[in-house]
């Protein structure tokens, strides 16, 4: 075993590192909200975890072994397993370090308008893409959760979350940049071009942009449903 097996854990391991290590910051304890927390990270991972199995088994992506320790759970790698755990911890950290940080909800009115473009912009293209399998599921899926936030459950946060991407987007291109083949020889994750676009930033594929927004999403309402009364975010 090289060094290169461990680049996916070490990803993982980075991105969490930090975030965890300031959870403990005494003026803004972010540990003391763990308890809504574990299920606004678990579930999203159990419907992505099944999902990422799905894909892997229809070869709409794999995993480069060059950069894994070789451990799976049926056909994902544990490395990718702990990403849907340690990514989504880096993030609603963020997101409510900068609520704590930031007072003011600065896209609190135009909220709503930007879910509506986003959906209509999702579902348009998910539409006219229903033949490859990235782009359709991820484009629409993102679209349906998004309407479900805005009119059923007239989720208040938007507004802070979408503030929140904006920063998360940094470590994103990083992160996902390396995943995709950024400053390394091969990418850890391939994808088959049949099933997506083809626009990618970088080496980043498009998709990976709303694949992410669609996980964050399901983290940050089920962290946010944890804390809200029944009169503020309503079933």
């Amino acid at each position: 075993m090289s060094k290169t097996n461990f680049l996916y854990l070490f990803l993982d391991f980075i991105s969490v590192a930090f975030p965890f290590a300031f959870s403990f910051y005494p003026k803004a304890n972010f540990s003391k909200k763990w308890k809504y927390l574990w299920r606004a990270l678990l579930i999203p991972a159990s419907i992505f975890i099944v999902w990422d199995m799905a894909f892997t088994r229809m070869g709409v992506w794999g995993f480069n072994p060059k950069y894994l320790l070789g451990i799976y759970i049926y056909n994902l790698p544990i490395e990718e397993i702990l990403f849907f755990i340690c990514i989504p911890y880096a993030c609603v950290f963020l997101y409510e370090a900068l609520r704590y940080l930031v007072k003011k909800d600065f896209f609190e009115s135009a909220a709503p308008s930007v879910t509506i473009m986003l959906i209509m912009f999702l579902l348009t293209l998910g539409l006219l893409n229903l033949q490859r399998w990235y782009t359709g599921v991820t484009f629409l899926s993102t679209a349906i959760f998004l309407g479900l936030l805005q009119w059923k459950w007239k989720a208040p946060f938007l507004g802070r979350f979408y503030f929140a991407f904006i920063f998360v987007l940094v470590p994103f291109f990083i992160v996902n940049g390396i995943l995709t083949g950024s400053f390394i020889d091969e990418p850890v994750v391939w994808y088959n071009a049949k099933e997506m676009l083809g626009l990618r930033m970088g080496t980043i594929p498009f998709e990976d942009t709303f694949y992410g927004m669609l996980l964050l999403l399901m983290n940050v309402a089920l962290f946010e449903r944890g804390q809200l009364n029944e009169s503020q975010f309503s079933k």
